[in-house]
């Protein structure tokens, strides 16, 4: 797939894209002291390289019900959404409906923490197909006024799990 032409036609269509995508970037460095990709000459090339990484990032508002408002190309493969849909759903139905309690209260830990890593969980497509993510990182995003801007999470381990499983 040929993420860099969606996420080029993102940032034209959404020029506030790349701010986000910067947050996510400076909160998790912040955090964890480390970089989800290496830094790079502007914002919009930043967006690039995590649009196109080879591991899942996805992010939420902080809505009463936070809607997600970022996935890059790993992200919208795994849940088979396009940008368009991925961006218009709650978050809490990323996960299977028995699961939505334990999301909420890992969320709640986030919040207060600020991050954890290590998490692990099952999740669903827009299709039904369902898969264990393992090894995520979630950590709050703030603006650099140190506003909250929501949360998100990276995971660079899935297994798809078999039908009716």
């Amino acid at each position: 797939m040929l993420h860099s032409r969606e996420a080029l036609q993102l940032l034209q269509q959404r020029p506030a894209l790349a701010a986000h995508v910067r947050a996510l970037r400076t909160s998790f460095r912040a955090l964890l002291g480390t970089d989800l990709t290496p830094a790079g000459p502007d914002a919009a090339s930043e967006a690039l390289a995590l649009y196109d990484a080879p591991f899942a990032v996805l992010s939420h508002g902080c809505e009463t019900d936070p809607v997600l408002n970022f996935g890059n190309g790993v992200a919208l493969e795994l849940w088979e959404r396009d940008f368009e849909a991925f961006t218009q759903i709650p978050s809490r139905l990323t996960a299977e409906p028995v699961l939505v309690e334990a999301r909420a209260a890992l969320l709640e830990i986030v919040a207060r923490q600020g991050y954890i890593d290590n998490y692990s969980g099952v999740r669903i497509s827009a299709n039904g197909r369902r898969f264990k993510i393992a090894r995520a990182i979630v950590w709050n995003v703030s603006d650099a006024d140190g506003r909250a801007l929501g949360q998100a999470a990276t995971f660079d381990a899935w297994t798809m799990l078999p039908q009716g499983a």
